[in-house]
């Protein structure tokens, strides 16, 4: 975090000051950008594969199916606390880096502690009325707050992509939720949104993050 000069010269200056804290200057979170690219590209796959089994192209036996998901699922929580613990270990554990990233990575973290409790909301809520379209819902709500989060970001950040993330996220979560009961056009939507809504800013994070890191070292 920039260090304020001993005395101001100018309220202009004073001004600039602040808009270097807010704006920043640090890296994004390597973990937060992981987490987006591997769940984006993870889940995207499984959802392409659902589509090539409506398609007839893909015929495993329920138990091939039953493993390829469960494994999908393995495979983001391990790509997620491998990256936590990288992040940890490189910031020493503790809570650093300018005030927009860090009010950004909080940001995140909220929405992911709600989305725990929508996991656990939908899928009681499924499994009790016998009824899958209830814990359909919950992909959309997800899509909401990755909405009102990015939101959050492009206010902090202004970068174009950030408002179109947040757009788009909207727009799914509206989708979704109407097409519920529509499980192949839901299953499209949410194909697109996974590789357009979570991979590629993933991606665009990741190489914001290793471009500043690889600026600072030189």
């Amino acid at each position: 975090m920039p260090s304020k000069p001993a005395s101001s010269p100018s309220p202009e200056a004073d001004l600039a000051f602040l808009r270097s804290i807010v704006e920043g200057g640090g890296k994004p979170s390597i973990t937060l950008a992981i987490c987006y690219l591997a769940g984006g590209l993870l889940y995207g796959i499984q959802c392409l594969f659902h589509v090539g089994q409506i398609f007839g192209l893909i015929r495993w036996p329920d138990l091939a199916n039953l493993v390829f998901v469960i494994g999908i699922t393995v495979a983001v929580c391990g790509i997620i606390a491998w990256a936590a613990i990288r992040d940890m270990r490189e910031s020493g554990g503790g809570n650093r880096g300018p005030l927009a990233t860090r009010t950004l990575n909080a940001g995140f973290s909220s929405a992911g502690m709600v989305n725990l409790a929508m996991i656990i909301i939908f899928g009681i809520g499924a499994t009790r009325d016998h009824d899958f379209a209830i814990w359909l819902y919950y992909p959309a709500v997800v899509f909401g707050l990755q909405a009102a989060a990015w939101s959050v970001a492009w206010g902090l950040k202004k970068k174009p992509w950030m408002l179109a993330t947040s757009a788009g996220g909207w727009l799914t979560a509206v989708a979704l939720g109407v097409l519920v009961r529509q499980p192949e056009q839901y299953l499209y939507v949410c194909t697109a949104a996974l590789f357009l809504l979570f991979a590629l800013p993933g991606w665009i994070m990741l190489r914001e993050a290793q471009g500043r890191t690889v600026s600072g070292a030189a």
